[in-house]
């Protein structure tokens, strides 16, 4: 647990927003899946979480502009770890993902955001197949 009274603070706001964005994940990936025909290239559950991670991704950029160096809430306290830690990693980790990639591209190391990329796929299809068989293993037949 934190410190001190204003690292407790921080921890509160992530939590904060945390659960709203948990919240908004939900109701926008039910709201995407209702509007797409699952008859489409992708089922609507796909498509769901595809719109939940672009418009995360989108939302998480807008929020490092406006709270980052020259952004219009630049120095204000908190909001960083409000909307960006929490409100977006409880939306889509993904965004914070897509943020990191973009950083090292803005900073001209192209190689490794690709092996950021390609890394974050690959290793989360292992992982999520790896978990799968042992969640298979331990659940009776």
């Amino acid at each position: 647990m934190p410190a001190t009274g204003q690292s407790l603070i921080a921890y509160l706001a992530v939590a904060l927003g945390s659960a709203a964005g948990g919240v908004a994940r939900y109701a926008c990936g039910l709201w995407a899946a209702s509007r797409i025909d699952s008859g489409f290239f992708l089922s609507s559950s796909i498509a769901a979480t595809l719109f939940v991670n672009v418009s995360g991704s989108f939302l998480i950029g807008i929020f490092a502009a406006l709270t980052g160096p020259g952004g219009r809430w630049a120095g204000a306290s908190l909001l960083p770890e409000l909307l960006m830690v929490g409100l977006m990693g409880g939306y889509t980790t993904f965004s914070a993902f897509s943020l990191q990639t973009l950083a090292l591209l803005r900073e001209g190391r192209l190689g490794l955001a690709l092996a950021n990329v390609a890394a974050s796929v690959v290793l989360c299809l292992i992982a999520v197949w790896l978990g799968y068989v042992l969640g298979n293993t331990l659940e009776p037949a």
